[in-house]
């Protein structure tokens, strides 16, 4: 017997399940935003748009991303919650239809010098397995071929168990081959140090004749070096014993006793390679990177020959290749390398790696190689690699939080990731992106405007809806959207040149150029075409440059736009001098600090697993200060109030009666002038936008003297508004007798230079060489170039 399927016609109703097709926030409040409630749809590709400072991180990173990872933290045990940060719920009513979010942001890889694009990716994992079962002659497992594995040799006596209660001791030998090179300890470069800049041999130890960083005889290491006894303090070092130079210098770690505590010592030598050879030179505090510039070299090591593996891992090859040699090679060449290789044994391990490589090339970073040290990828490379993990994965319906992912693209790049966005959309995924190019825009399904300004002065849902409806708005960004720059007509004359001949730095083919002086001159180039190899490798280290790059700046919660840019020394100084008393009381990191909270204005109560409780001090109501520092004034105004005004308002505070002071009013009109005069002088720099805080070291590092200024990448973080304010500034800095460099993607800088200089034509070693050189009006005239075809798309030519 059978039963006939039902022939019914009736439409159906949707599945319950299908209705959920909505991230529904309401009510968030985190940061500057006020208290918005909107609806995204999931599946789509939604762009986040806005001023800088306008609350775009606030809502998709602090709000949506936070509140999603967080509740995935709670999903553990309590054990394994009290290894992972606590994260705070964020400050919003209702947020419903939350998906898993995978955070693809701009912070830079880690910074360790034992990192690579291999080791970061698992590249080099892969490659150590293949070259552990295909490598002749054959060295061992894959931990013979890894440059951070060291060779290991032991003996001794083992006991072994012969049953009915009888053992028997024997010798044993162990041994464990590594592939880490032993005279560069798989760093790959060997440090030399010049004595001299160490230490001044004119002067004893207690007359600070150390002039490493953090040296000071005043405190701690001044009582543990004349507690030791190995030397007399107050002898010059020049009229020191070798035994006594050798104990100041080289001494291995010794226990020691000092004013009855326990402590270790040990010599500057290997204390300095600890402390600061082991992290990447880039990432250490400028003045600590100034004297190691200074006192140490570095060379390339003699034994592996920069390669960081032992004889016997470079010895073992496949098809004539080592895995340093298929490291060093451009990655776009190592996916062809790759196909050539067929072996049914490991056809699932060649799989993998052909589709990592061929990741790599589809994401623009194909003229990367795996030995290359994370450290030194620029923010949109490292965004770009972290995104290849993604590419391949099987996962769906998954929210794809991005940040400006098309940072450091040249405009032919920029269709290439909007086609990895499309595609990981495609894949039934939600994609949030937050973007100031109108190219990614245009891609949108939906659009979430956010402003009118920044700061206290957005924080507001402007505009919901597509593309077409932004452009009719009246909005910021509906106004400027399809703004398109005109070629400059009054360029300026070069005032000189600077010359560079014969550049080589990584893939620079012996370049020949001359960089005209006192004008706006930009160097463009699609990404990996040598820009940035042209300008550190032959420009940065020449005298009066001034480079300011994209690194990030770091700042605690006690980090603020004053502290960092220097301004508080001269409020302080001030107060100091208009009351009578000492500066450091108006400091909330020094003696003027509540005790309360130690100057931080809240105070925390950790709860274990739970998220940690910030609660406003209730002694100094969040001021940071002592009641009685409160009462001392400057033009009627306490500290806690001075840092309470805006940009603007203590420009104008400074200029004038009582409280004018000079040098805090020169800061504070450079801050002005990169479009930051609504920041409060105290507000936390971990509450900064990445825009705000790229902008506030651009104000900052303006302040230093040099007669030529490199700037990498300036419009990182910009809306299209705020590139008009930089490129007034670029040009109030070249009428002031200065030369400015700037590398830079945006079209509008572009059309303003007075000079261009265009690298490629293609990136790694199809780039390397000038391709154009001329003015803008060249450039777009002749076509010539993917840089020239895309500027002339823009200015309509």
């Amino acid at each position: 017997m059978s039963i006939a399927a039902g022939t019914d016609t009736e439409p159906q109703t949707p599945h319950v399940a299908d209705s959920h097709d909505l991230i529904r926030v309401q009510g968030a409040r985190e940061n500057n935003l006020k208290d918005i409630s909107l609806e995204i749809p999931k599946r789509r590709l939604t762009v986040f748009t806005g001023v800088s400072g306008s609350g775009k991180s606030s809502l998709v990173f602090g709000t949506i991303a936070a509140e999603s990872q967080r509740m995935i933290n709670e999903t553990y045990s309590a054990f394994v919650q009290g290894f992972m940060p606590s994260l705070s719920r964020p400050d919003v009513d209702v947020l419903e239809g939350l998906t898993t979010a995978i955070i693809v942001d701009q912070e830079r890889m880690g910074s360790n010098p034992r990192s690579t694009v291999g080791t970061a990716t698992d590249a080099n994992a892969m490659l150590r397995i293949l070259f552990s079962r295909l490598g002749e002659p054959h060295i061992g497992s894959p931990n013979a071929y890894s440059f951070n594995v060291p060779t290991v040799k032991a003996s001794g006596a083992i006991t072994v168990d012969r049953g009915e209660g009888k053992t028997k001791t024997e010798k044993a030998t162990f041994n464990r081959l590594g592939g880490m090179c032993s005279r560069c300890e798989g760093m790959g470069s060997v440090s030399d140090f010049d004595l001299t800049a160490l230490y001044d041999a004119t002067k004893s130890l207690s007359e600070g004749a150390l002039t490493v960083p953090g040296y000071s005889m005043d405190g701690w290491y001044g009582r543990i070096f004349s507690g030791t006894g190995y030397f007399n303090m107050d002898k010059p070092i020049a009229k020191f014993t070798k035994k006594e130079l050798h104990d100041l210098l080289y001494r291995e770690p010794t226990k020691v006793k000092v004013e009855g505590i326990n402590l270790t010592y040990e010599g500057l030598i290997p204390k300095i390679q600890k402390s600061m050879l082991s992290k990447d030179v880039d990432a250490l505090q400028p003045h600590v990177r100034a004297f190691v510039e200074r006192a140490i070299t570095f060379t390339t090591c003699p034994e592996c020959e920069g390669t960081r593996l032992s004889a016997e891992a470079r010895s073992s090859k496949i098809h004539g290749k080592s895995i340093a040699d298929v490291c060093k090679m451009q990655i776009s060449d190592l996916a062809q390398w790759i196909r050539g290789l067929e072996e049914p044994s490991v056809a699932p391990l060649l799989k993998g790696l052909q589709h990592l490589m061929d990741s790599f090339t589809g994401i623009g970073l194909g003229y990367l190689s795996l030995d290359r040290p994370a450290g030194t990828l620029s923010g949109g490379e490292a965004q770009r690699t972290k995104m290849i993990r993604h590419l391949g994965s099987s996962l769906t319906d998954v929210t794809y939080v991005f940040d400006e992912p098309t940072i450091g693209l040249h405009p032919h790049d920029i269709e290439r990731m909007n086609q990895l966005l499309l595609q990981l959309r495609d894949k039934g995924n939600t994609v949030l992106v937050v973007e100031h190019k109108p190219e990614t825009i245009a891609i949108a399904d939906h659009v979430v405007d956010l402003g009118p300004g920044a700061g206290t002065g957005g924080g507001m849902v402007c505009f919901e809806g597509d593309l077409a409806s932004l452009r009719g708005s009246d909005t910021i960004t509906g106004r400027h959207l399809d703004d398109r720059a005109s070629i400059k007509a009054d360029l300026r004359s070069a005032t000189g040149q600077l010359e560079v001949r014969g550049a080589s730095t990584n893939n620079l083919q012996n370049v020949d150029v001359d960089i005209p002086l006192g004008v706006l001159c930009v160097l463009t180039g699609v990404a990996g075409s040598g820009k940035s190899s042209l300008i550190h490798g032959s420009v940065a280290k020449r005298d009066g440059v001034i480079v300011i790059d994209q690194g990030a700046i770091r700042g605690s919660r006690r980090s603020n736009p004053a502290t960092y840019t220097g301004l508080l020394e001269p409020i302080r100084k001030a107060f100091a001098k208009a009351n009578g008393v000492k500066p450091a009381l108006f400091s909330s990191n020094s003696e003027g600090a509540c005790p309360t909270c130690n100057g931080a204005g809240v105070i925390y109560t950790d709860l274990g697993v739970m998220a940690t409780v910030e609660s406003t001090c209730e002694e100094c109501e969040g001021k940071r200060f002592l009641a009685s520092v409160l009462e001392f004034t400057l033009g009627g105004r306490n500290i806690a109030e001075v840092l309470a005004m805006s940009v603007e308002q203590a420009e104008k505070f400074f200029s004038e009666g009582d409280a004018r002071t000079p040098a805090a009013h020169k800061i504070l009109d450079r801050l002005a002038d990169v479009g930051l005069g609504y920041l409060t002088l105290g507000q936390p720099l971990t509450t900064l936008s990445g825009g705000e805080r790229q902008r506030l070291k651009l104000a900052t590092q303006m302040a230093e003297k040099g007669e030529i200024y490199i700037l990498d990448e300036p419009t990182t973080g910009l809306h299209l508004a705020d590139v008009q304010n930089l490129l007034g500034m670029l040009d109030r800095l070249v009428d002031s007798g200065k030369s400015v460099i700037v590398i830079e993607h945006h079209q509008a800088v572009m059309a303003h230079a007075d000079w261009i200089i265009d690298l490629g034509p293609g990136a790694g070693h199809d780039g390397g060489r000038i391709v154009f050189a001329g003015t803008p009006a060249e450039l777009v005239s002749g076509k010539d170039t993917l840089t020239g075809k895309h500027l002339a798309a823009y200015v309509g030519a």
